[in-house]
């Protein structure tokens, strides 16, 4: 069972139809994709007690490239409204049961196609509920996409693996948001960093918000003081799309204190404060999650940046977060993001975007303050906001393409 908005739903309603149209969906991989956000939910965990492959995907995305998206992902049927079937042909005799399909964020490049198998992913709900002990007595509320990992597995199965009854809300309309909160006996949000804040940002004073969770990017800053200042027990989650979630902090903090690793997972990194590459193996498979931190004393995964954001300044290290701590400090500075440029001379500088009040003189003095020669940045831009995704995701990448000057590229 689960409840969609205000609706509790019963899976086996369908499933009883499911069991008349499919045929043998063990075989089958399913493109899953329904604008009845209801209907949806229940057709996958139909799919996945059957063994099927299944590819949920968001019902914003138009039919057709759906049916691309589905198809490119080794789908040999289309599951759509009405439950209706659109053979996909695939020229390859693979298997296509038994594994969850998702894609990657593409936040670090193009983003591909990701498969789990329905075990893999039993591993991880049994680990993160044994681990997870903090929320174990919390009744998750999702206001966020359920075809992705973090809403999904995170979400739906460990509550429907503790016996919750999970509060799936498919309207992200945040006053509509918190009367759900209100109405739920010890809710815990599962949501992006960008709708925590705005959530954050909305209650009456004195209100808090009982529990939160947040994953997908380090929050930024000032975000981070506005979140943890109205919300009691605030939770953050670590992983990558082919491990699924390998770290949580049971009591966030500092928001680059990403989490301890859960029991399934072994997780290497540099120690205290020498970052080096954070890998991961699960069941004997080492996965590179391209990102650098450190182990700290107490087994804390703390994050330092994604590997190929780091700026290599003539054979020295600058990483971003080192700049953007120094400018959030300053009073009148509400976001800041630090990149790499190219530099004929040093084969790459750091380059700041910042918004707030604060003039680029002031910014420019607090970094020589703060920062060393190497570290200070060759360009300051203010901007009335930054360019960051919906979820809170900032793309260094696609800055540096935007602001590097031309003659940077000579």
């Amino acid at each position: 069972m689960f409840v969609l908005n205000d609706t509790t739903i019963d899976p086996s309603d369908l499933a009883a139809r499911l069991n008349r149209v499919l045929t043998e969906p063990a075989t089958h991989r399913y493109g899953l994709h329904m604008q009845n956000a209801g209907a949806a939910l229940s057709a996958l965990l139909y799919l996945r007690a059957q063994g099927a492959g299944v590819f949920p995907i968001h019902a914003g995305i138009p039919p057709e490239t759906a049916r691309e998206m589905a198809q490119a992902a080794g789908c040999d049927v289309m599951l759509s409204d009405g439950l209706k079937q659109i053979s996909l042909p695939q020229t390859d005799t693979a298997p296509r049961g038994g594994v969850l399909v998702q894609m990657s964020s593409g936040t670090t490049g193009a983003a591909k196609v990701i498969t789990r198998s329905w075990a893999e992913i039993a591993a991880e709900v049994k680990s993160y509920a044994a681990f997870f002990t903090a929320s174990a007595a919390m009744t998750p509320v999702i206001a966020c996409p359920v075809t992705h990992s973090y809403g999904l597995i995170a979400g739906v199965f460990v509550a429907l693996h503790r016996g919750h009854v999970p509060v799936v809300l498919d309207s992200l309309n945040p006053k509509y948001i918190l009367r759900r909160l209100r109405e739920t006996d010890q809710p815990l949000l599962y949501t992006s960093p960008a709708m925590l804040h705005t959530l954050a940002r909305l209650l009456p004073d004195g209100q808090r918000l009982y529990a939160a969770n947040t994953s997908g990017t380090v929050l930024p800053e000032a975000w981070f003081q506005t979140i943890r200042a109205r919300t009691t027990h605030l939770f953050q989650q670590y992983g990558c799309s082919e491990g699924g979630c390998v770290a949580i902090n049971q009591d966030l903090q500092n928001p680059y204190d990403v989490g301890q690793p859960l029991p399934h997972v072994t997780l290497t990194a540099g120690h205290n404060d020498t970052p080096d590459a954070v890998r991961i193996t699960i069941a004997g498979q080492t996965i590179d999650t391209g990102d650098l931190g450190c182990l700290n004393d107490s087994g804390m995964l703390v994050f330092t940046a994604r590997a190929d954001d780091m700026i290599n300044v003539a054979g020295l290290n600058v990483y971003p977060q080192d700049v953007e701590k120094a400018v959030m400090a300053l009073p009148g500075v509400s976001d800041a993001v630090a990149f790499r440029l190219p530099d004929l001379h040093s084969g790459a500088r750091a380059g700041l975007l910042y918004a707030g009040t604060a003039s680029e003189d002031t910014i420019r003095q607090a970094c020589r303050t703060a920062l060393a020669d190497y570290q200070q940045p060759a360009l300051i831009r203010h901007l009335p906001a930054l360019p960051r995704q919906a979820n809170g995701k900032i793309s260094r990448r696609e800055i540096a393409a935007e602001f590097t000057p031309e003659s940077a590229d000579a």
